[in-house]
């Protein structure tokens, strides 16, 4: 398995977790994924997704609810929720990941860990959010906010 891949699969783990037990347990991250895998670049970009879709989840879920009609994102499932939330901060906020790598995993993530129909209705809500004109770029162009840094998993495990 792709290093990445896995970084994903502990990251939505974790999300998962912080969805049902709250943010309370987020100081947590560093020392879950510490038990969970060996390989330090592997640990770091999880954390990053971690961290980055935990700090910026307000507006991660404005932009989901926006794009996702008739769906309330309280009411969808738990895994599908977490997958949208990760892939939504790679494209956001995750320069050095192609838009289509970080929709293809969260559909493969969504078909692997959730519902028969999660990839399909991932791959949809992905897809908008993809096309969102975020900076007055041409319509159908996607462009990302400035890049934000979320520290290596040593900087955030010391504040954690």
């Amino acid at each position: 398995m792709k290093k990445r891949t896995r970084a994903r699969e502990l990251a939505l783990q974790f999300l998962y977790q912080l969805d049902l037990r709250g943010f309370d347990f987020l100081d947590e991250a560093g020392a879950f994924l510490r038990d969970e895998e060996s390989d330090k670049g592997t640990r770091d970009f999880a954390l990053r997704i971690v961290n980055g879709s935990a700090e910026h989840r307000d507006e991660i879920d404005d932009i989901i609810r926006s794009v996702a009609q008739n769906w309330d994102i309280e009411r969808m499932a738990v895994i599908d929720r977490n997958v949208l939330r990760m892939a939504t901060f790679e494209l956001l906020y995750c320069e050095d990941v192609p838009p289509k790598v970080s929709i293809n995993e969260a559909i493969e993530l969504g078909k692997r860990y959730s519902t028969q129909n999660s990839g399909g209705f991932i791959n949809g809500v992905l897809d908008k959010i993809k096309d969102i004109d975020r900076n007055g770029a041409a319509p159908g162009t996607f462009t990302r906010p400035d890049a934000v840094d979320t520290g290596s998993s040593e900087e955030v495990g010391a504040e954690l």
